[in-house]
């Protein structure tokens, strides 16, 4: 039983330390603060308040003994010493009141200064508690958000670890399809699988397309050698004619020039 009632509370305060805001803690010491402060300041308030009675109280018994006093005098002015004594012995007594109401009247001022140089202390206490809240509260703020955004650079945070792992599925799977369709175009092509479509053709007329094919080239590239070899022709027999045609006509011979022209025309006609 006391080992199962120590892993409840490690687990118990485990949770709590989780799930515990030092921010709002601070906040909750500062409102017990605050209410406490009141509580001073309540009770300086009913300390002042007995206080403010017992000088009313102190004031009319003063009043009553000097109005003893006044009337013992006029009854020994008339001559009546018993009413004189009479007046004196309730003056007496009241005298004793007054000197206990005094007394008390110098507690409560004791208790007074001292709940008012309380209060005065716990204000600043007080006071100076905010202000080292605020600048905790900002600071833990500060290093929260800097922690996530190093946790988000470094993908370490479970939001980036999310997201960095649905890419990693992601790029597999095209991985995975590309090698797929790959294979499968490869396997078409070979003839090892077969297209239900019909416009796969099998492996006898893919190699008769790649002989003609090269065949094709082939009689391209001969075809274009022909050209180049009869334009090299021309540019021969043009030369030659035009030699021929200068003779003709720097030796004054008509005929001869006429015939070499006449030749000249029939081989270009003929080409």
């Amino acid at each position: 039983m006391k080992r199962m009632g120590m892993i409840f509370r490690a687990k118990a305060n485990k949770a709590l330390d989780r799930a515990e805001d030092p921010r709002e803690t601070l906040d909750y010491s500062y409102q017990k603060q605050l209410e406490l402060l009141q509580k001073v300041r309540r009770g300086v308030a009913d300390v002042a308040t007995s206080r403010k009675r017992l000088e009313l109280q102190l004031n009319q018994l003063q009043g009553q003994s000097s109005k003893l006093e006044d009337q013992g005098r006029k009854a020994l002015a008339l001559g009546r010493e018993d009413l004189a004594r009479e007046a004196l012995s309730r003056r007496a007594a009241l005298q004793q009141q007054v000197t206990d109401l005094e007394t008390q009247h110098e507690t409560l001022q004791g208790e007074e200064e001292k709940l008012t140089l309380a209060a005065q202390r716990l204000q600043a206490k007080v006071d100076a508690f905010r202000t080292k809240k605020e600048t905790i509260k900002a600071t833990y703020t500060a290093a929260q958000a800097q922690t996530r955004i190093g946790e988000a650079f470094s993908g370490i945070s479970e939001e980036m670890g999310d997201v960095g792992l649905a890419i990693q599925r992601a790029e597999d799977k095209t991985a995975q399809l590309q090698a797929r369709a790959g294979a499968i175009d490869e396997l078409l092509a070979s003839g090892a699988l077969d297209d239900p479509t019909g416009t796969a053709k099998d492996d006898i007329a893919a190699e008769l397309d790649r002989i003609s094919g090269g065949t094709d080239v082939e009689l391209e590239l001969q075809r274009m050698k022909a050209e180049l070899a009869g334009g090299t022709s021309q540019q021969a027999i043009g030369s030659e004619g035009g030699g021929t045609q200068q003779q003709a006509i720097e030796g004054g011979d008509a005929s001869t020039q006429e015939q070499a022209q006449g030749s000249t025309r029939h081989k270009f006609d003929k080409q």
